[in-house]
Protein backbone atom coordinates (compact mmCIF):
# COMPACT_ATOMS: atom_id res chain seq x y z
CA UNK A 1 0.00 0.00 0.00
CA UNK A 2 1.49 3.38 -0.95
CA UNK A 3 1.30 6.41 1.28
CA UNK A 4 -1.00 8.77 -0.60
CA UNK A 5 -2.56 11.26 1.81
CA UNK A 6 -5.83 12.97 1.03
CA UNK A 7 -6.22 16.62 2.01
CA UNK A 8 -9.34 17.07 4.14
CA UNK A 9 -10.64 20.41 5.42
CA UNK A 10 -12.46 20.59 8.74
CA UNK A 11 -14.39 23.71 9.74
CA UNK A 12 -14.43 24.57 13.44
CA UNK A 13 -15.78 27.66 15.22
CA UNK A 14 -12.47 29.43 14.61
CA UNK A 15 -10.62 27.80 11.73
CA UNK A 16 -10.83 25.81 8.56
CA UNK A 17 -8.14 23.24 9.35
CA UNK A 18 -6.46 21.43 6.49
CA UNK A 19 -5.28 17.89 7.27
CA UNK A 20 -3.45 15.18 5.36
CA UNK A 21 -5.25 11.90 5.99
CA UNK A 22 -4.07 8.43 5.04
CA UNK A 23 -4.55 4.80 6.01
CA UNK A 24 -7.69 2.66 6.28
CA UNK A 25 -10.85 4.53 7.21
CA UNK A 26 -11.58 2.17 10.12
CA UNK A 27 -8.01 2.15 11.41
CA UNK A 28 -7.11 3.44 14.87
CA UNK A 29 -6.69 7.22 14.45
CA UNK A 30 -3.26 8.71 15.07
CA UNK A 31 -3.03 12.52 14.99
CA UNK A 32 0.45 13.79 14.07
CA UNK A 33 1.13 17.39 15.12
CA UNK A 34 4.05 19.45 13.81
CA UNK A 35 5.97 22.26 15.49
CA UNK A 36 7.50 25.65 14.63
CA UNK A 37 8.58 26.23 11.91
CA UNK A 38 7.45 23.07 10.18
CA UNK A 39 4.46 21.33 8.59
CA UNK A 40 3.11 17.79 7.97
CA UNK A 41 6.10 16.94 5.74
CA UNK A 42 7.99 16.18 8.93
CA UNK A 43 5.69 13.17 9.47
CA UNK A 44 5.80 11.69 5.95
CA UNK A 45 7.85 8.60 6.81
CA UNK A 46 6.03 8.05 10.10
CA UNK A 47 2.62 8.36 8.45
CA UNK A 48 3.62 5.94 5.70
CA UNK A 49 4.72 3.29 8.20
CA UNK A 50 1.61 3.72 10.33
CA UNK A 51 -0.71 3.60 7.32
CA UNK A 52 0.85 0.37 6.12
CA UNK A 53 0.39 -1.04 9.63
CA UNK A 54 -3.34 -0.31 9.48
CA UNK A 55 -3.56 3.00 11.36
CA UNK A 56 -5.51 6.03 10.19
CA UNK A 57 -3.15 9.03 10.27
CA UNK A 58 -4.27 12.66 10.43
CA UNK A 59 -1.57 15.32 10.05
CA UNK A 60 -3.07 18.81 10.36
CA UNK A 61 -1.51 22.09 9.35
CA UNK A 62 -1.52 24.11 12.56
CA UNK A 63 -3.00 27.61 12.69
CA UNK A 64 -0.80 29.94 10.66
CA UNK A 65 0.54 27.20 8.37
CA UNK A 66 -0.21 25.99 4.86
CA UNK A 67 -3.87 26.00 3.76
CA UNK A 68 -5.33 26.29 7.29
CA UNK A 69 -7.24 29.57 7.59
CA UNK A 70 -9.01 31.66 10.21
CA UNK A 71 -12.71 32.17 9.50
CA UNK A 72 -12.96 35.68 10.95
CA UNK A 73 -10.51 38.48 10.23
CA UNK A 74 -11.10 39.82 13.76
CA UNK A 75 -10.05 36.62 15.57
CA UNK A 76 -6.84 37.07 17.55
CA UNK A 77 -4.00 35.28 15.76
CA UNK A 78 -2.85 33.50 18.89
CA UNK A 79 -0.12 30.88 19.10
CA UNK A 80 -0.80 30.36 22.80
CA UNK A 81 -0.78 26.75 24.00
CA UNK A 82 -4.41 26.82 25.11
CA UNK A 83 -5.46 27.94 21.61
CA UNK A 84 -3.47 25.07 20.08
CA UNK A 85 -5.14 22.60 22.44
CA UNK A 86 -8.54 24.07 21.56
CA UNK A 87 -7.79 23.58 17.86
CA UNK A 88 -6.90 19.92 18.38
CA UNK A 89 -10.03 19.20 20.40
CA UNK A 90 -12.21 20.98 17.82
CA UNK A 91 -10.50 19.04 15.01
CA UNK A 92 -11.27 15.73 16.72
CA UNK A 93 -14.90 16.79 17.18
CA UNK A 94 -15.13 17.87 13.55
CA UNK A 95 -13.78 14.52 12.35
CA UNK A 96 -16.02 12.58 14.71
CA UNK A 97 -13.02 11.09 16.55
CA UNK A 98 -13.74 10.27 20.17
CA UNK A 99 -10.30 8.86 21.03
CA UNK A 100 -7.00 9.00 19.19
CA UNK A 101 -3.30 8.48 19.66
CA UNK A 102 -1.88 12.01 19.96
CA UNK A 103 1.70 12.54 18.81
CA UNK A 104 3.56 15.83 18.55
CA UNK A 105 6.58 17.96 19.31
CA UNK A 106 7.09 21.64 20.10
CA UNK A 107 3.82 23.49 19.30
CA UNK A 108 2.14 20.25 18.27
CA UNK A 109 3.40 18.54 21.40
CA UNK A 110 1.81 21.26 23.51
CA UNK A 111 -1.53 20.75 21.80
CA UNK A 112 -1.30 16.99 22.40
CA UNK A 113 -0.35 17.46 26.07
CA UNK A 114 -3.13 20.01 26.65
CA UNK A 115 -5.82 17.64 25.40
CA UNK A 116 -4.29 14.64 27.18
CA UNK A 117 -4.09 16.53 30.48
CA UNK A 118 -7.54 18.14 30.47
CA UNK A 119 -9.51 15.56 28.47
CA UNK A 120 -7.67 12.26 29.10
CA UNK A 121 -10.67 10.26 27.89
CA UNK A 122 -10.02 11.67 24.38
CA UNK A 123 -6.43 10.36 24.25
CA UNK A 124 -5.85 6.69 23.53
CA UNK A 125 -2.13 7.35 24.03
CA UNK A 126 0.29 10.28 24.04
CA UNK A 127 3.64 10.51 22.30
CA UNK A 128 5.24 13.76 23.44
CA UNK A 129 8.58 14.18 21.69
CA UNK A 130 10.98 16.12 23.86
CA UNK A 131 9.10 15.37 27.09
CA UNK A 132 6.14 17.00 28.79
CA UNK A 133 5.38 19.89 26.47
CA UNK A 134 3.03 22.14 28.43
CA UNK A 135 4.84 25.41 28.98
CA UNK A 136 5.23 26.48 32.62
CA UNK A 137 5.33 30.25 32.15
CA UNK A 138 6.65 30.96 35.67
CA UNK A 139 9.46 28.39 35.43
CA UNK A 140 10.27 29.63 31.93
CA UNK A 141 11.44 32.93 33.45
CA UNK A 142 14.41 31.19 35.07
CA UNK A 143 17.67 31.39 33.10
CA UNK A 144 18.88 28.33 31.24
CA UNK A 145 22.52 27.29 30.67
CA UNK A 146 24.26 29.71 28.26
CA UNK A 147 24.37 27.20 25.40
CA UNK A 148 20.59 26.86 25.55
CA UNK A 149 20.03 30.61 25.94
CA UNK A 150 22.10 31.08 22.79
CA UNK A 151 19.77 28.76 20.87
CA UNK A 152 16.80 30.86 22.01
CA UNK A 153 18.18 34.11 20.61
CA UNK A 154 15.33 34.40 18.13
CA UNK A 155 12.78 34.65 20.96
CA UNK A 156 14.39 37.90 22.10
CA UNK A 157 14.39 39.08 18.49
CA UNK A 158 10.71 38.17 18.21
CA UNK A 159 9.95 40.43 21.19
CA UNK A 160 10.69 43.48 19.02
CA UNK A 161 8.94 45.12 16.10
CA UNK A 162 12.20 44.76 14.18
CA UNK A 163 11.91 41.00 14.70
CA UNK A 164 8.34 40.98 13.39
CA UNK A 165 9.40 42.94 10.33
CA UNK A 166 12.42 40.66 9.88
CA UNK A 167 10.35 37.48 9.92
CA UNK A 168 7.76 39.00 7.58
CA UNK A 169 10.43 40.09 5.08
CA UNK A 170 12.75 37.08 5.35
CA UNK A 171 10.63 34.21 6.61
CA UNK A 172 12.17 31.54 4.39
CA UNK A 173 15.77 32.52 5.10
CA UNK A 174 15.01 32.96 8.79
CA UNK A 175 13.34 29.58 9.22
CA UNK A 176 16.06 27.83 7.22
CA UNK A 177 18.62 29.31 9.64
CA UNK A 178 16.64 27.91 12.60
CA UNK A 179 16.56 24.47 10.96
CA UNK A 180 20.35 24.55 10.56
CA UNK A 181 20.95 25.76 14.12
CA UNK A 182 18.55 23.25 15.70
CA UNK A 183 19.51 20.28 13.50
CA UNK A 184 23.28 20.62 13.11
CA UNK A 185 23.70 16.99 12.02
CA UNK A 186 20.91 16.99 9.45
CA UNK A 187 22.16 17.74 5.94
CA UNK A 188 18.89 18.70 4.28
CA UNK A 189 18.89 20.04 0.73
CA UNK A 190 17.05 23.04 -0.67
CA UNK A 191 14.30 20.90 -2.22
CA UNK A 192 13.54 19.25 1.12
CA UNK A 193 13.33 22.62 2.83
CA UNK A 194 11.18 24.21 0.13
CA UNK A 195 8.58 21.44 0.40
CA UNK A 196 7.90 22.64 3.93
CA UNK A 197 8.73 26.35 3.54
CA UNK A 198 5.73 26.84 1.28
CA UNK A 199 3.59 26.47 4.41
CA UNK A 200 5.20 29.58 5.90
CA UNK A 201 3.57 31.70 3.19
CA UNK A 202 0.29 31.47 5.11
CA UNK A 203 -0.96 35.06 5.65
CA UNK A 204 -1.21 34.50 9.43
CA UNK A 205 2.18 32.82 9.93
CA UNK A 206 3.94 35.91 11.28
CA UNK A 207 1.11 37.06 13.56
CA UNK A 208 0.61 33.60 15.07
CA UNK A 209 4.36 33.27 15.62
CA UNK A 210 4.55 36.59 17.44
CA UNK A 211 1.56 36.43 19.80
CA UNK A 212 2.99 36.52 23.36
CA UNK A 213 2.40 33.20 25.09
CA UNK A 214 1.35 34.60 28.44
CA UNK A 215 -1.09 37.22 27.14
CA UNK A 216 -2.43 35.77 23.91
CA UNK A 217 -5.78 34.82 25.39
CA UNK A 218 -6.69 38.33 26.54
CA UNK A 219 -10.30 39.00 25.66
CA UNK A 220 -11.01 35.36 24.80
CA UNK A 221 -12.93 33.84 27.78
CA UNK A 222 -13.07 30.36 26.21
CA UNK A 223 -9.29 30.28 25.99
CA UNK A 224 -8.53 32.23 29.16
CA UNK A 225 -10.50 29.70 31.21
CA UNK A 226 -7.93 27.04 30.27
CA UNK A 227 -4.98 28.82 31.89
CA UNK A 228 -3.09 26.85 34.57
CA UNK A 229 -4.31 29.04 37.41
CA UNK A 230 -7.96 28.63 36.38
CA UNK A 231 -8.19 25.01 35.33
CA UNK A 232 -6.20 23.09 37.93
CA UNK A 233 -3.56 22.46 35.26
CA UNK A 234 -1.15 19.58 36.00
CA UNK A 235 2.07 21.56 36.26
CA UNK A 236 4.74 19.39 34.73
CA UNK A 237 3.27 16.11 36.01
CA UNK A 238 3.39 13.43 33.36
CA UNK A 239 1.02 11.37 35.51
CA UNK A 240 -1.78 13.61 34.29
CA UNK A 241 -1.42 12.08 30.83
CA UNK A 242 -3.19 8.83 29.87
CA UNK A 243 -1.72 5.60 31.29
CA UNK A 244 -0.34 4.66 27.86
CA UNK A 245 2.21 7.43 27.50
CA UNK A 246 5.75 7.34 26.19
CA UNK A 247 8.25 10.11 25.90
CA UNK A 248 11.01 10.36 23.33
CA UNK A 249 13.72 12.98 23.20
CA UNK A 250 16.09 14.14 20.49
CA UNK A 251 19.76 13.57 21.17
CA UNK A 252 20.42 17.22 22.04
CA UNK A 253 18.32 20.40 21.92
CA UNK A 254 14.68 19.42 22.47
CA UNK A 255 12.94 21.80 20.07
CA UNK A 256 14.62 20.78 16.84
CA UNK A 257 17.83 18.83 16.97
CA UNK A 258 16.51 16.54 14.29
CA UNK A 259 13.34 15.83 12.40
CA UNK A 260 11.39 12.62 12.98
CA UNK A 261 12.73 9.91 10.71
CA UNK A 262 16.29 11.26 10.73
CA UNK A 263 19.33 9.89 12.50
CA UNK A 264 19.34 12.57 15.20
CA UNK A 265 16.07 11.34 16.64
CA UNK A 266 15.78 8.64 19.27
CA UNK A 267 13.36 5.83 18.62
CA UNK A 268 9.73 6.17 19.68
CA UNK A 269 8.05 3.00 20.87
CA UNK A 270 4.49 2.21 19.91
CA UNK A 271 1.99 3.13 22.64
CA UNK A 272 -0.91 0.85 23.35
CA UNK A 273 -4.20 1.60 24.99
Amino acid sequence: MSHQPTVVRVRTATLEIACEVSGPERGTPVILLHGFPDDPRTWDRVAAHLSRAGYRTIAPYLRGYGPTRFLDEHTLRSGQQAALGHDLLALMDGLGIQRAVLAGYDWGGRAACVVSALWPHRARALVSIGGYNVLNVAANAKPAPPVQEHRLWYQWYFATERGRAGLAANRREFCKLLWRLWSPNWRFDDATYERTAASFDNPDFVDVSFTPTATASAGRPAIRAWSPARSGWPRGRASACPPSCCMAAPTAWPRRTARPGTRGFSAVRTCGG
